[in-house]
C-alpha cells in the first residue's frame, strides 16, 4: 500500500528591493525541496544489480530488489568486488549496502526472475512472486512466503502457480496474486487468484482474465480488489485493461468497458486513503500512455494525464503522485511538446501539473524503458524513494537498475542563470535573465549585483520547471543617464544552495529616450526580440513585461552588423539548414495580432520568417500565423482555417537588403505590410487554435502554397516581435521611420596606460603593478591615458563617463572625496615615479564622493566641454584626492579589472 501527499502551492513572481541574503555564497543549509515535493532529486549511491530490476518492497529499514540478476556491486562499480545475488537482493534503507538477508530465486530450467513482491499488513512477512522453482534450495513454484526477521522461506505457504506472478497484493489473511497463470493447485485460474496468506491454500476468488494480469491492489477498506492488465474481459464481461472486483468471490463491481484505448494496458495501480491510480502503456498510434485517478467512493475518474511516453509505475505519497516513465510529448496536458524523453515525474494527486521534481535516468538494457518500479523506504528519521528498473544512468552519471533520493540533504545547486541588460531611456535599466533549472525545486530566489558589489541590489523570486523556463526580470531604476553598469545574477534554491553568478551584463544607460525599441514597447508587444545576445542560448524579450524570451536551436549567428535598427542594436543570422529560435512560453494567439520583423537575405531557396507552431525543437504538425518568403524572393503571409489562407507579394525581398514586414489580423480581416506600405490584404478573420510556440527563422511549412525548398531561412533577421493587437497603418509607417532616425551611439574605451606615484617610495615606479591608488596623505595619486575616438560625423559628445573598479584588498574603498583632473604635463607608464610626476590641471571633470569598501564597479560622469576637445587624440586623467583614506583600484594590468579603467562616450545628433 502507498501514502501520498499535499498539492503545490504556486508561487508567484516577487520582487524585494533589498538584499534578503548574504550575497554570492550562500552555504548549503539541510534539507529543503519546493513544497509539496517530498524528494531531493540528487541520487545516492546504491548498489547496482547487473540486470533489470522488477520489484521493490520495504520493511524494518530495509529494502527488498527483485528482478532478473545476478549479481550486485558497489555504488562505484569496482571490479572483482561484486556480490552473488540471484533475481534477489536486501539493502539498507540507509547507506544502499547489502544486508545479511541474502535469498536465491532459481528455476531447473529456462531464466528465473522476481516479478512482484509484497507485505503483509504487519511487514513480518514478505511475499515474493514470478517464475522460479526454488528458494534458497526449498522447492517453491513461482510465489513464496519470507519471514522478515529470519530471511527464510515458510515451509507451510506452498501454493502451486502454472506460469509467471507478476502482481501481488496481501491483507491479513489473503494473497491476491495476477499474472499469466491459468491454473493454480491444479485448479482454474485464468490470470487472477487469492490464496491464503498463512497456508496458500487456493481461495474461492475467482475473476478470470483473458489476458495476462499485471496488477493487483486492495481497497483501503478490504472490500474490493482493483485489477489491471492486458485483459479485455473478466469473468465473461467486457472490461478492458481495468476492473474492479469483490474481494471474497470476484465477482465484477465495476468493469471500464472502452474506458482505456484497446491498445493501451494497465502496468501498476497504486492506492491512497482518496483513490486509486493506474500506470499505463501503448502500443502504435492513438495510445494511452499516462496516468489515471479514480475515486475509491465510486470508482469513476477524477482526472486523466494523458502524456505520452509509456507509464510503468506510479506511487502516491503525501499527496504526490511520483510516476516512472519515458514521457515524451505532454502537450495535451499543456506541457512539454513532443521531444526529450523524461523518466521520473511527479504531479499532485489531485491533477495533471507537474511539479518541481524531475531527476533523470536513460532507457537502459533490456526494452529501454527506464524505470520501472518505486517504493519509500525509512531508516532513522530519514524517507528515501527507490527507484529501480534497466536504466544505466541516472542525471547523467553511470548508476545501473537501482537509485535513491532522500527527503533531507538537498545539494544540487540551480543552473547558472544567462542574463542580459538593456536600456530605452535615462534612468532605467532591465535586467533579464532566463530561469535556472532545479531538479526539485521549482521556485528559486534570484540576486542581482550592479557592478561587482558584494551586496545585492535587488532579490526576486520566480517559479521554473524543466520544460518551463520563462525569463525573470527587474527594472534598475536608480541607473544614471549616460553611465554604463554591469549585472550579475545568481539562483538560490530552498536549501540555500547557489550557482555561480551568471556572466556579467553590461549596459550603458542612453542620455535620450531611443525611438525604436521605445516606440515598439509604447505600442504594446507583449514578445519582443531584439537579438542583441552575445551567448547562447537566451533571447531576451524586451517588451514591458512580456518576458517571453526565446531560446537559440543550433546555434544561429549572433550578434550581426550591421542591424536594421540605427544605434548600437545588432541581428541574428540562420543558416537556411536547422537553426532557430523557439520561444520558451508555451500559448495561445487571439483573435487579433500583429506579427513584426525585420529581415536581410539574398537567399533563393526561400524559408519563414517567423510563426506559430505546435513543437520546439522539432518540426511542428500545427503551424500558421507565419510569414514565409518564396525560392523568387517574394513573401507570403498566410493563416489555417481548414483551408490555406494567404497573402503574397508581388515583388521580390531577395536583394540583401535589410526590409521591415509587418501582418495583422483582426476583425478588419488579414494585412501585409513590406517597408512601411501595404501590400495586400484578405477578408480572413480566423485561424487555427492551438498551443505552441512563436518561432523566428525556420519551421514546418509542408502543404503551403508556393513552398520553398527549405522550411529554414537563410539570413538575417531583427527586431522580430508580436502584439496582442493590430497595429493600425499608422504605426507601421511610424516604425518603418524610425528606424532609420539618427540614435545615439555608444564607444568604449579601456585606458591605453595607467600608473600611479607613491610620496612614499618616491623614485618608484608601479607601471607594471595590477594596481592603483589614491590619498592625498602620504600622497599617492593615479594617472590613466586614453586614446579618444572622433566623434561621428554629424554627432557631438552627449556624455562622458568614468569607470573603474575597487580591488579585493581591505579597505580599499574611501570616504574620501576623489576628484578626476586634467593631466596637463607629460608622463608614461613605463617612466613616471613621485619625482617626476606630471602636472595637474582643473577645474575638477568629475567627482566620486566616496566609495564603499568591497571589490565593485564605479563610475563618475564628466564634464562633456572638459573632454570634448580632446576627442580624437591621446588625454590623460589623474586621480586625485586631499583625505588620508586611501582608495586603492584594479590597474589595466590586473585580471579582474571587468575592463576598467574604462571611458564611456555617448555621441548624438546636435
Amino acid at each position: 500500500m502507498r501514502r501520498s501527499r499535499g498539492a503545490a502551492a504556486a508561487l508567484a513572481l516577487s520582487l524585494a528591493g533589498t538584499a534578503l541574503g548574504a550575497g554570492l555564497g550562500l552555504a548549503p543549509q539541510a534539507a529543503a525541496v519546493t513544497p509539496p515535493v517530498a524528494f531531493t532529486a540528487d541520487p545516492l549511491a546504491t548498489w547496482q544489480p547487473d540486470g533489470v530490476v522488477w520489484a521493490l518492497a520495504e520493511a524494518a529499514g530495509r529494502v527488498f530488489v527483485g528482478g532478473t540478476f545476478s549479481t550486485v556491486r558497489p555504488p562505484d562499480g569496482g571490479s572483482g568486488n561484486e556480490r552473488s545475488a540471484v533475481n534477489f537482493v536486501a539493502l539498507d534503507a540507509a547507506t544502499g549496502a547489502p544486508t545479511s538477508c541474502e535469498l536465491s530465486f532459481t528455476v531447473g530450467s529456462g531464466s528465473a526472475t522476481v516479478r512482484a513482491l509484497a507485505l503483509s499488513p504487519d511487514k513480518a512477512t514478505l511475499y515474493v512472486g514470478g517464475y522460479f522453482g526454488a528458494v534458497n534450495g526449498t522447492p517453491v513454484s513461482s510465489l513464496a512466503a519470507v519471514d522478515v526477521a529470519s530471511c527464510t522461506v515458510k515451509q507451510g505457504f506452498r501454493p502451486a502457480f502454472a506460469a509467471t506472478v507478476r502482481a501481488l497484493a496481501v491483507t491479513g489473511d489473503t494473497v491476491y496474486a495476477g499474472g499469466d497463470f491459468l491454473s493454480v493447485a491444479g485448479q482454474p485460474r485464468q490470470r487472477f487468484a487469492a490464496v491464503g496468506a498463512a497456508d496458500g491454500a487456493l481461495k474461492p476468488f475467482t475473476a478470470d482474465a483473458d489476458e495476462p494480469g499485471r496488477a493487483v491492489e486492495v481497497t483501503p477498506d478490504g472490500d474490493n480488489v482493483i485489477l489491471g492488465g492486458d485483459f479485455f474481459t473478466v469473468n465473461g464481461t467486457n472490461t478492458h485493461a481495468l476492473a474492479v472486483v469483490d474481494a471474497t468471490s470476484g465477482a465484477l463491481t465495476k468493469s471500464y468497458a472502452g474506458f482505456i484505448e484497446t491498445n493501451s494496458v494497465v502496468k501498476d495501480i497504486a492506492t491512497d486513503a482518496s483513490g486509486f491510480y493506474t500506470a499505463n502503456e501503448g502500443t502504435g498510434g492513438g495510445v494511452f500512455d499516462g496516468r489515471i485517478a479514480l475515486n475509491l467512493s465510486d470508482f469513476g475518474q477524477r482526472w486523466r494525464d494523458t502524456c505520452l511516453g509509456a507509464t510503468q509505475a506510479v506511487l502516491p505519497y503525501q499527496s504526490v503522485l511520483y510516476s516512472a516513465s519515458h514521457a515524451h510529448d505532454c502537450s495535451s496536458v499543456g506541457e512539454f511538446p513532443d521531444g526529450q524523453r523524461h523518466h521520473l515525474l511527479a504531479q499532485p494527486t489531485t491533477g495533471t501539473g507537474k511539479l518541481g521534481w524531475a531527476p533523470d535516468t536513460n532507457d537502459g538494457i533490456g526494452e529501454g524503458i527506464g524505470p520501472r518500479v518505486m517504493t519509500v523506504g525509512s531508516k532513522g528519521g530519514v524517507q528515501y524513494l527507490w527507484v529501480g528498473g534497466e536504466f544505466t544512468t541516472v542525471n547523467g552519471a553511470a548508476q545501473q537498475s537501482l537509485t535513491r533520493f532522500a527527503s533531507t540533504g538537498d545539494t544540487g545547486a540551480p543552473t547558472v542563470p544567462v542574463a542580459s541588460a538593456v536600456s530605452f531611456r535615462p534612468g532605467e535599466v532591465q535586467v533579464r535573465w532566463r530561469t535556472s533549472l532545479d531538479l526539485d525545486d521549482s521556485a528559486l530566489t534570484y540576486r542581482i549585483y550592479r557592478n561587482g558589489a558584494a551586496t545585492p541590489l535587488a532579490t526576486v523570486t520566480a517559479d521554473s520547471l524543466f520544460f518551463k523556463r520563462p525569463q525573470a526580470s527587474w527594472t534598475d531604476t536608480t541607473a544614471a543617464a549616460g553611465q554604463s553598469y554591469t549585472y550579475r545574477v545568481t539562483a538560490t534554491d530552498a536549501a540555500g544552495n547557489t550557482s555561480a553568478p551568471s556572466a556579467t551584463a553590461s549596459v550603458t544607460v542612453p542620455t535620450a529616450v531611443e525611438g525604436y525599441p521605445n516606440q515598439v514597447r509604447t505600442d504594446g508587444a507583449q514578445q519582443y526580440w531584439r537579438y542583441d545576445e552575445s551567448a547562447l542560448p537566451f533571447v531576451a524579450d524586451s517588451s514591458a513585461g512580456g518576458n517571453r524570451s526565446g531560446t537559440h536551436l543550433n546555434a544561429p549567428a549572433l550578434r550581426q552588423t550591421p542591424g536594421a535598427v540605427s544605434g548600437a542594436s545588432t541581428a541574428i543570422g540562420f543558416n537556411g539548414t536547422d537553426t532557430q529560435v523557439y520561444g520558451d512560453a508555451r500559448q495561445t494567439v487571439g483573435n487579433t495580432y500583429t506579427l513584426e520583423t525585420w529581415f536581410r537575405t539574398d537567399t533563393t531557396r526561400g524559408g519563414k520568417l517567423i510563426g506559430f507552431g505546435n513543437n520546439q525543437t522539432r518540426g511542428s504538425s500545427q503551424y500558421d500565423k507565419h510569414i514565409y518568403m518564396t525560392n523568387n524572393g517574394r513573401l507570403v503571409y498566410g493563416v489555417y482555417t481548414g483551408a490555406t489562407r494567404t497573402i503574397t507579394t508581388s515583388a521580390a525581398y531577395n536583394d540583401n537588403q535589410w526590409h521591415h514586414v509587418v501582418a495583422t489580423q483582426g476583425p478588419g480581416g488579414m494585412t501585409l505590410y513590406v517597408d512601411g506600405v501595404q501590400r495586400g490584404t484578405l477578408a480572413v478573420t480566423t485561424h487555427e487554435n492551438f498551443s505552441g510556440y512563436w518561432h523566428a527563422g525556420g519551421d514546418s511549412l509542408g502543404g503551403w502554397p508556393d513552398r520553398p525548398t527549405s522550411d529554414y531561412w537563410a539570413g538575417r533577421l531583427d527586431e522580430t516581435a508580436v502584439y496582442p493587437t493590430v497595429l493600425s497603418a499608422a504605426q507601421v509607417q511610424n516604425h518603418y521611420a524610425l528606424a532609420t532616425a539618427p540614435a545615439d551611439s555608444v564607444v568604449q574605451v579601456a585606458a591605453a596606460e595607467d600608473t600611479y606615484a607613491n610620496a612614499g617610495a618616491p623614485a618608484t615606479n608601479y607601471g607594471t603593478s595590477g594596481s592603483l591608488a589614491v590619498r592625498g596623505t602620504s600622497f599617492y595619486a593615479s594617472y590613466l591615458r586614453f586614446d579618444l575616438p572622433a566623434a561621428p560625423a554629424g554627432t557631438v559628445l552627449k556624455s562622458a563617463v568614468l569607470s573603474v573598479k575597487t580591488s579585493t584588498q581591505s579597505g580599499a574603498g574611501t570616504t574620501d572625496t576623489v576628484s578626476v583632473l586634467p593631466v596637463t604635463g607629460s608622463w608614461s607608464e613605463a617612466g613616471t615615479t613621485y619625482n617626476n610626476r606630471p602636472a595637474l590641471g582643473g577645474p575638477a571633470l568629475g567627482t566620486f564622493a566616496g566609495i564603499p569598501d568591497g571589490s565593485a564597479v564605479h563610475t563618475t560622469g564628466l564634464t562633456t566641454a572638459g573632454v570634448a576637445a580632446a576627442l580624437g587624440g591621446s588625454y590623460g586623467l589623474a586621480l586625485s584626492s586631499t583625505g588620508t583614506d586611501a582608495l586603492w583600484l584594479w590597474s589595466a594590468e590586473a585580471q579582474a579589472n571587468e575592463g576598467t579603467p574604462q571611458l564611456t562616450f555617448t555621441f548624438g545628433a546636435p
